[in-house]
């Protein structure tokens, strides 16, 4: 099975200086969804691994968050996509949880949801919260220059990501990397 795991705010949507907190908030980033139908074409499955601190935070209620993912579902089908599943953190980040990126927990649930380990698969974020986690399951980073990724545009990457990681401008780059042949790309220097 050919999975990738990406970030949802930042990665997929923008991610202003407000939270996504209501349903008419979460707007798709320019390209994003057509960049996760080309992935589902091309056979890969795709699953969202998010943070969703406003749960903890009490800023949302569940049935809120439900009618944000309906969106981005229903958005993403009208272009031929989909999500096959969306697995969130719902702890404000003082609470210490395993889940909450960079910690691993998402990635560990994805992998036992889906019977197999994580390793080499690839992991799509805007923050090095994102790629540690992922990095820390087995998967492949890799840092798009959207969201909080934008800070990185135009240098090198700091030391503190994990090593390998590759760099893409947005989704819509990444996905054509993976649906075409390899390309050359930015990666993040060995410790």
């Amino acid at each position: 099975m050919k999975l990738v795991i990406l970030d949802r705010d930042g990665t997929i949507n923008q991610e202003g200086a407000e939270s996504v907190e209501t349903p008419e908030d979460w707007q798709p980033l320019p390209g994003a969804l057509e960049a996760i139908a080309k992935l589902n074409h091309a056979g890969w499955h795709v699953v969202v691994a998010s943070n969703q601190a406003n749960l903890g935070r009490g800023l949302i209620e569940v049935a809120t968050l439900n009618a944000i993912q309906a969106k981005m579902h229903k958005m993403l089908a009208a272009v031929g996509g989909r999500v096959d599943a969306v697995f969130y953190c719902p702890h404000a980040p003082d609470e210490g949880c395993h889940c909450r990126k960079p910690a691993p927990g998402l990635f560990e649930q994805i992998g036992e949801r889906y019977g197999f380990e994580l390793k080499g698969m690839p992991t799509v974020g805007d923050s090095v919260e994102d790629l540690v986690a992922g990095a820390a399951a087995g998967c492949q980073p890799h840092l798009v220059l959207t969201g909080r990724g934008a800070q990185y545009r135009g240098g090198p990457l700091p030391e503190f990501f994990p090593p390998g990681t590759q760099v893409h401008e947005d989704l819509a780059a990444f996905a054509e990397f993976l649906t075409a042949a390899p390309q050359p790309a930015r990666v993040a220097p060995a410790p």
